[in-house]
């Protein structure tokens, strides 16, 4: 089967969160894709296969090393110009219709290896409970006066986010892994804004799937569009913003959120990175 490797989210190859995407994998059983999930190691592999809704163009499967997920954000953008590079034609040009766990997701080509999706409604949202907050902020380091703000962001991985005081709270965090081993829980804070000087970057993220036994996500599609269904909806952030990732990790990934978008379906969302094509070739299973 066709292999590809992607690196998606950054506009600087290497820099973003690398994703491996299998072609063509319906032969494969469950069991052996996520036999091949563990081996690439990856925080996520995606398998193509054909569609079983009609308004779909293509489907996808997404595996960490520690099971499957119904839904994710950098697989999404990454299977699709993966498909795309390999011949795959959308019925609709420029605009490709996932299946995935959780249903279609529209995703947007939108030139030059910039692709953007259509952040999905919220499976679960508002407020955690005192206690989980509590126990959050011990397992990352941090005081519970550090926390402004706190909400389940769920749209199929199961996620949960603390808006911190500010970005720099941010990068000072250090989890406690054993401690928050069966959580999926991610920060953000904004950084000082400056009319004289605009910044280039609004908000720090970093993101913690503990639960599928990974330490720090570099780039997280799926959080950074529940954070933006959260936080646009409330009006904590702009309608326009853009996000920095993985600065922790020695990378370099960054989301443009775009909202209020009359051709975005469901949320009026858009998430928007870059994906690299930086490996192709071949996969055996056996």
């Amino acid at each position: 089967m066709r292999f590809s490797q992607v690196d998606v989210f950054s506009p600087v190859p290497f820099r973003g969160n690398p994703l491996a995407v299998v072609h063509d994998a319906d032969e494969l059983s469950g069991t052996q894709m996520a036999t091949i999930a563990r081996w690439t190691n990856l925080s996520e592999t995606a398998f193509l296969l054909a569609p079983t809704i009609e308004a779909a163009d293509y489907r996808v499967r997404i595996f960490t090393p520690a099971g499957e997920l119904p839904f994710a954000g950098h697989p999404t953008l990454g299977s699709c110009a993966a498909w795309h590079e390999a011949g795959g034609r959308p019925r609709m040009p420029g605009r490709a219709v996932q299946e995935c766990g959780i249903g279609l997701i529209t995703v947007r080509d939108e030139g030059a290896g910039d692709w953007s999706f259509a952040a999905p409604e919220l499976i679960r949202s508002g407020p955690l409970g005192e206690s989980q907050v509590e126990r959050l902020v011990s397992g990352l380091g941090l005081s519970r006066d550090d926390v402004v703000d706190h909400s389940w962001v769920d749209n199929g991985p199961g996620s949960c986010a603390l808006l911190l005081r500010d970005a720099e709270t941010v990068l000072a965090v250090r989890p406690d892994m054993q401690a928050l081993a069966g959580d999926r829980v991610g920060v953000l804070g904004r950084y000082p804004t400056d009319p004289a000087d605009p910044a280039e970057v609004d908000v720090e993220v970093r993101f913690f799937p503990f639960s599928a036994g990974i330490p720090e996500d570099p780039v997280t599609g799926s959080f950074q569009a529940g954070l933006a269904v959260w936080l646009t909806g409330n009006g904590t952030l702009p309608q326009r913003y853009t996000a920095r990732q993985g600065t922790v990790l020695g990378r370099e990934g960054c989301v443009a959120i775009s909202a209020g978008c009359d051709d975005a379906p469901g949320t009026g969302i858009w998430v928007t990175g870059h994906v690299a094509h930086l490996v192709t070739g071949e996969i055996r299973a056996v």
